[in-house]
């Protein structure tokens, strides 16, 4: 039952993500996407250090640094990775190549570092959602293939597959409010003189600064919250994968708040993305519980 709620903060966290796009559409027109990024986690960096703060939760000793820093600069290398191979190929490619990499990439590093090989069940999964994002955004007027743009994708699908497992890492020895607060804090320092190359003149306005507060509260602080709560309990690649639902989220709030048109292909793509998350939470639980032991006992 415990793996079952973890799966559901991770789905939780993977819908809030996904109003990301559309409360990018309430922003000022001037505002830039990198900006936009940057202060997304300077608000969620502040949050989530108040929140510690005020539960009284914040503990300096006993981290190791190496492995902090490593998080907090894969996270902060994912905004200006994605936010840029979405201006240079399109939201579809963009989000399909970044998104849809992660997962793979996530399953590969696991597998890797940590010698388990993601199960059948799980590769099932990641292909159905993988295909689904292809239906879901993919058309004749949305391809645009340029190889750098591409790379900066894979580089996005890349920096929240590592920050995945080394938060994963973290866990065995923090408390998951711990470990996204102060992560997300350094990850908010590191991308900070960003904010003095780019115009923040959005910021004066009221949608500037709204927009900019719901992304850092709710779909970054809440989020990675409930994300790395979600973490605790289940396989870094199992949290990546079910993450697809973010795209599935964006799309349907395109549709039905934007006003965006979603064709037959598009909701073929969402009927894939929500078996995949079939797939995924219905694994049997005594085959799970019986790869991780195997794993333990090497």
């Amino acid at each position: 039952m415990k793996d079952k709620i973890s799966l559901l903060f991770v789905l939780f966290a993977a819908i809030l993500w996904g109003t990301t796009g559309t409360a990018q559409t309430f922003a000022p027109g001037n505002t830039h996407p990198i900006s936009f990024g940057a202060m997304r986690l300077a608000f969620g960096g502040t949050t989530l250090l108040l929140f510690l703060l005020i539960r009284r939760k914040l503990n300096l000793k006993g981290w190791t640094f190496k492995t902090v820093f490593m998080a907090a600069l894969c996270m902060a290398c994912y905004q200006p990775f994605f936010f840029s191979a979405v201006k240079m190929t399109g939201v579809a490619v963009g989000t399909v190549v970044a998104i849809g990499s992660s997962p793979i990439l996530a399953g590969m590093l696991e597998w890797l570092f940590t010698k388990r090989m993601p199960q059948k069940s799980w590769w099932l999964a990641t292909g159905v959602a993988i295909v689904g994002c292809l239906l879901l955004f993919t058309n004749d007027n949305a391809v645009q293939i340029k190889p750098i743009g591409i790379l900066l994708a894979l580089g996005a699908g890349l920096s929240f597959a590592s920050y995945t497992l080394i938060s994963k890492e973290l866990l065995k020895t923090h408390e998951p409010d711990a470990v996204v607060a102060v992560v997300f804090t350094l990850s908010a320092c590191l991308l900070s003189p960003l904010l003095f190359i780019f115009d923040l003149s959005w910021l004066l306005e009221l949608n500037g600064v709204a927009t900019s507060l719901y992304l850092g509260v709710f779909a970054t602080a809440i989020a990675y919250l409930l994300f790395i709560k979600g973490l605790v309990k289940i396989p870094a690649s199992t949290a990546v994968t079910l993450s697809l639902f973010e795209p599935l989220t964006a799309a349907l709030l395109g549709a039905f708040i934007v006003g965006e048109t979603l064709t037959l292909q598009s909701w073929l793509g969402v009927t894939l993305i929500f078996f995949a998350i079939f797939i995924i939470s219905f694994v049997p639980q005594k085959k799970l519980n019986k790869v991780q032991v195997n794993v333990n006992v090497k």
